[in-house]
């Protein structure tokens, strides 16, 4: 029998070996359940990115694991500064999903897909201005080498913009957000996309995943510098600025 873990209690974290094969089987589904498991706040949470980008005109981004692409789209929608946009993510299904909603945009030409990991970029050293991953770090392999190599690949100045979910910091919030997190969201989840195995590992991830402080000072410790988090909705999910 499984034991149940308690709302105070963490679990174990999740191997995150070839996850992308999830992200592959769930991608018909995956902008509905989120839609509907954060109440049409992910859309909200993605726009708050924009007030975060780097200073300047012409600025060349990249979103790692861009999945179906709403990250990039939001910015593109709320930022005339961006000159290019690169998507990258390692499940083709997902980078499908955001070609063909890519197309029916009227900045179309600014962007380009590409199978590719956070933790092994195909760039040259120092080709971004800003590089953003949207619900992405939690799930990489190895995160130090995935930080490394966004610190990279960032100009000198560059900024990395992180969104990411994160425990509230007050006990009955918390209590109630892990509840969510334990039953309604994989039961749900489970059942518009026909894998409840998918969600019950995006609850294990959120839960077992460094947040708040101890996310900046891993930031820190990998070489960027004015490095800051933003809690939203009472600390469900997390900004995190980091400059090169």
């Amino acid at each position: 029998m499984k034991k149940r873990v308690a709302p105070g209690e963490k679990k174990l974290s999740p191997s995150r070996k070839e996850i992308w094969k999830m992200f592959d089987a769930i991608s018909p589904t995956y902008d509905r359940v989120n839609h509907l498991m954060t109440a049409g706040l992910d859309t909200v949470w993605r726009k708050k990115m924009v007030s975060y980008l780097p200073e300047g005109k012409n600025l060349l981004l990249l979103d790692c694991a861009t999945g179906t692409g709403d990250q990039l789209f939001s910015l593109l929608d709320n930022s005339p500064n961006i000159e290019r946009a690169i998507g990258i993510d390692l499940a083709e299904a997902m980078l499908a999903c955001a070609r063909k909603k890519g197309e029916r945009k009227r900045y179309s030409k600014k962007i380009s897909w590409q199978v590719a990991s956070v933790s092994s970029l195909p760039f040259d050293e120092e080709s971004f201005d800003c590089i953003t991953i949207s619900f992405g770090i939690r799930n990489v392999d190895d995160l130090s080498t995935a930080l490394a190599e966004c610190k990279r690949v960032l100009k000198s100045r560059g900024r990395l913009l992180i969104l990411e979910t994160s425990l509230p910091k007050n006990w009955l919030i918390k209590k109630f957000h892990l509840l969510y997190l334990r039953t309604l969201l994989p039961k749900l989840g489970g059942w518009i996309s026909k894998n409840k195995k998918a969600y019950v590992y995006l609850n294990e991830t959120t839960e077992t995943f460094p947040s708040g402080d101890q996310f900046c000072a891993i930031l820190k410790q990998a070489g960027f510098n004015h490095v800051s988090h933003t809690p939203l909705t009472f600390g469900a999910v997390s900004i995190y600025r980091a400059d090169k």
